[in-house]
């Protein structure tokens, strides 16, 4: 009866922590089994597990090849993990009740609400079914592009497994990728970096994965009603400022290291510039080598990867609306205003407390992470950072630090990628036991600053 109890006062953030954890579970238990391995040799506990976190917080980093390592059996149980990482295990849930014609109970729409990112639970199942189509719909239009395009160099058949898992991995962030067992181990989509019509759809498949499903609606929407809400506004605006920053100073930062851009033509530099600035958001693919880059386009791409995508989508991060409201408070500051304002709306206390949060708490877990793996690995600190944050922001580059991992660096990383994706607010609210209510204020103090 206890344990009854415990279950119904469990609160939505606790529930979603635990449930990712349990999938998580789950998932490395099959990719632990031998035939989810290409040589029918079980995977090492610990690689399973990595491997199993990666896929559910729609990563990407990789301590084994993926189109080399696993079998098709493997192959299917990480991109069944993405599918679920990137639309949430509740929204997949609640599809099948609804196949099922099971009632959606308040409880269950409580959690959705969290799993969403939403403010009110009015419609959140109706939300939940347009979700699902137009994910299943993206996945399938990229699925069919990507497979016409690989159909040149290899069977129908190989071309639609193959096409069918890059739009899925793609589209949810997660940045797996099986050109490896075509075109060797690790190798990526470092290969078609000159091919226009991949790195299109790439690109496409990423950005729409990277701006919400809210955002789509309202976009489908505004044909019709001629309005965008606030939200979608700052998600468009931040995001394409974000991309056309990045790309860019990486074409200026990059234009003539022969070991990125300097061998490719212009347009080649300019399309390869774009390409890496949408990655960085959360994407996972890469056209380039960034273990190549400079130093300074590292460390760049490290804050793009930080900002990430928007709330509500498969991408990670803090979130473009995060970043939007920080740098809003601080024009506000600077001009001496009392309110935040962003699109001639004034931004509440609350989200603004909320952001400032989120982001400390988000550089804490990261500093914190990073000087450990700086104790236990032997590898220069940006390469480091690079990998914390790429964990962390749940993007899935690498400086090729991922398979040189120790074993407790795994388990580092893994953490951090889990924390990624769900969240560090989530998480604090997963466990903190009481929420306390304001009772009474404290008296007024005064402090310096600056």
């Amino acid at each position: 009866m206890k344990t009854t109890n415990q279950r119904t006062k469990m609160s939505p953030p606790k529930f979603l922590a635990i449930g990712f954890l349990s999938i998580t579970l789950f998932g490395t238990f099959l990719l632990k089994l031998p035939i989810s391995t290409e040589n029918g040799i079980p995977t090492p506990l610990i690689d399973a597990f990595f491997t199993a976190v990666s896929a559910i917080s729609v990563t990407g980093l990789t301590v084994v090849d993926t189109g080399t390592h696993w079998s098709m059996f493997g192959e299917i149980v990480m991109l069944m993990l993405v599918q679920l990482g990137g639309l949430g295990f509740m929204t997949s849930a609640t599809w099948i009740a609804l196949m099922l014609n099971r009632r959606i109970s308040l409880r269950e729409r409580m959690i959705l609400q969290e799993a969403m990112g939403q403010y009110q639970i009015q419609g959140i199942v109706d939300l939940i079914r347009r979700v699902l189509v137009y994910a299943f719909t993206i996945e399938g239009i990229g699925a069919l592009l990507l497979t016409l395009r690989f159909w040149a160099e290899m069977p129908l058949a190989d071309a639609a497994y193959l096409g069918i898992f890059q739009s899925v991995s793609i589209f949810n962030n997660a940045g797996f990728d099986l050109l490896g067992g075509i075109h060797g181990p690790f190798t990526g989509f470092a290969t078609y970096g000159t091919d226009p019509i991949l790195n299109i759809i790439n690109m496409a498949l990423i950005f729409l994965g990277g701006i919400g499903f809210i955002v789509m609606f309202d976009v489908i929407e505004y044909p019709k009603c001629r309005k965008l809400s606030l939200h979608s506004k700052v998600v468009l605006t931040v995001t394409s400022l974000l991309i056309v920053i990045g790309a860019l100073m990486l074409f200026i930062l990059e234009f003539n290291n022969p070991a990125t851009l300097g061998p490719l033509s212009y347009p080649q530099k300019i399309m390869a510039s774009f390409f890496q600035s949408v990655t960085s958001r959360s994407g996972g693919v890469s056209t380039i080598d960034i273990g190549g880059l400079q130093q300074s386009s590292q460390f760049f791409m490290i804050m793009l990867m930080f900002i990430g995508a928007a709330p509500g989508s498969t991408g990670g991060g803090i979130k473009v609306t995060t970043f939007a409201v920080l740098i809003g408070a601080v024009i506000t500051m600077i001009q001496g205003k009392r309110d935040v304002v962003l699109f001639r709306n004034r931004i509440s206390q609350a989200v603004v407390y909320r952001a400032v949060t989120l982001t400390i708490i988000s550089l804490l877990l990261l500093v914190g992470f990073s000087m450990f793996l700086s104790a236990t690995e032997s590898s220069d600190f940006l390469a480091i950072l690079f990998e914390s944050v790429s964990a962390f922001g749940t993007v899935g580059l690498s400086m090729g630090l991922t398979t040189e991992l120790s074993e407790i660096g795994k388990v580092t990383i893994a953490l951090l990628m889990f924390l990624g994706r769900l969240g560090p607010l989530t998480l604090a609210y997963a466990l903190n036991r009481r929420r306390y209510k304001d009772l009474y204020r404290h008296p007024e103090g005064k402090i310096i600053i600056g």
